[in-house]
């Protein structure tokens, strides 16, 4: 079976040129398959046994009522074996899928009996044979398609030309009426089925064009998706973080302060009241932008739909750090200007994020926040000092949510995350975004911290 590339027939409708064809084509198609001819063989053999049926009636009725009044006469042995040949050429019909070059072998070799047998005016065939040369043009590549096909256009021709010589009849008319005939019979079949061929294939590539769009669509679709879920994730890991870090070293002063101080029991209560009314709004912020419809302008775009904080923030998370007993420096150097929301948002989260580190592994340790307006980058640099009584980071911690989030905020803007160990044993998380590049969101990956860090949640 030749493998040329082409799109060989199939079973079903498989191609968008099959989707889209008419309805009686696709309930021949089925009701086919309820017969159980689901093969190309199959199939074939029942076309091939059409045609027999077919090609024997017309000659029976032929050599009964034309041939007498035309004046042409057939013997009886002759049109026992010319019937005999005519049917015989339906047969390699079946091959014609499979060996589509075997089968235009044999469909050639019974016209050679036919025009050998057949009376010098009469002319018997062209069925099978324009549906073999047709079939050949569909499956082979088009040069050794009209190849294949040339060759075998003169064979009739060589046949009618020994006979007229074995016989003695005129030789010019009948090779030039087989040579004409094989010609427009198989190349003219073969170009059409050419032509055929190129539409299938073209549609097919259409069709696989198409399904690629869909299926890249739908991966960008996805991987937005992903990549909105995985930024909600690290929103709702940063509030969470924060708040419920500050209301655990609240909780344990409350806990310390309940007997022998009631009176600054209550008012920590009275704050860790207002810090979880504080989370709870927070978090229902977030998931109030996943269930916004944007533009819908209705009810739900209350308060809770405000942009997420920036640098001009952290004045009021240093405030809350320091309300938890926390020692925090803030200090900011060079000219401030504007910068792109989300990169403004990733600033804050950074610092907030690395503000609960610092209060989870270094507790009491003093922290200095710097943030720079340099000429050609903002820097936010988080440092915290090593915590009494506690040794360097050990490399075995486990390490959370939190380094990650802070790499995918810096990559999402373009920025550089770069954290690991001081010299002192303390931590230092540093953000830096270029300022040409603060709309940016498609700049490398921001360095995470290396093997060995300490953990970070």
């Amino acid at each position: 079976m030749p493998t040329t590339g082409r799109v060989p027939a199939t079973d079903g409708p498989t191609t968008l040129d099959d989707m889209i064809a008419p309805a009686r084509p696709r309930r021949l198609d089925a009701l086919l398959n309820r017969l159980g001819l689901t093969g190309p063989v199959a199939r074939d053999a029942l076309l091939a046994a059409v045609i027999l049926v077919v090609t024997g009636t017309l000659l029976l009725g032929l050599f009964e009522f034309v041939l007498g009044v035309e004046g042409l006469t057939v013997g009886p042995v002759q049109g026992v074996v010319l019937i005999a040949a005519a049917c015989a050429q339906a047969v390699p019909l079946v091959l014609r899928r499979v060996r589509p070059v075997l089968c235009l072998a044999l469909v050639v070799a019974c016209q050679v009996v036919i025009t050998a047998v057949s009376p010098e005016d009469l002319s018997v065939g062209g069925v099978p044979q324009m549906i073999a040369g047709y079939t050949v043009g569909t499956l082979l590549p088009v040069r050794r398609a009209l190849a294949v096909t040339a060759a075998a256009a003169p064979v009739a021709a060589l046949a009618a030309a020994a006979t007229a010589l074995v016989t003695g009849n005129d030789l010019l008319m009948p090779v030039l009426n087989h040579l004409v005939s094989g010609l427009l019979t198989y190349m003219v079949s073969a170009l059409v089925g050419t032509t055929v061929a190129t539409r299938r294939n073209y549609t097919e590539l259409v069709r696989l064009r198409a399904a690629e769009v869909v299926r890249t669509q739908e991966a960008t679709t996805q991987a937005a998706i992903f990549a909105e879920r995985s930024r909600m994730a690290r929103e709702l890991h940063d509030v969470a973080a924060h708040h419920l870090s500050g209301l655990v070293v609240q909780a344990a002063a409350v806990e310390r302060q309940i007997d022998s101080d009631p009176e600054a029991a209550k008012k920590g209560t009275a704050w860790i009241r207002a810090q979880g009314k504080e989370t709870l709004d927070s978090l229902r912020l977030i998931v109030g932008v996943l269930r916004e419809r944007p533009g819908s302008g209705g009810p739900g775009e209350d308060a809770h739909d405000a942009p997420p904080p920036g640098l001009g923030a952290l004045d009021d998370l240093v405030r809350t750090a320091r309300a938890l007993g926390d020692t925090v420096d803030l200090v900011r150097t060079g000219r401030p200007r504007p910068l792109a929301p989300i990169a403004d948002a990733a600033f804050y989260r950074v610092a907030q994020e690395a503000l609960s580190n610092a209060r989870q592994h270094a507790p009491g340790a003093p922290v200095g926040i710097a943030v720079r307006f340099e000429e050609r980058e903002v820097a936010l640099e988080v440092t915290n000092e090593q915590a009494a009584g506690r040794g360097t980071a050990r490399g075995s911690e486990r390490r959370g949510m939190g380094l990650i989030g802070m790499g995918e905020r810096a990559h999402l803007v373009g920025a550089t995350l770069s954290t690991g160990a001081t010299p002192s044993g303390g931590w230092r998380v540093r953000l830096a975004l270029p300022l040409h590049h603060e709309v940016t969101t498609t700049a490398p990956a921001a360095s995470a911290a290396a093997p060995g860090d300490r953990g970070q949640e």
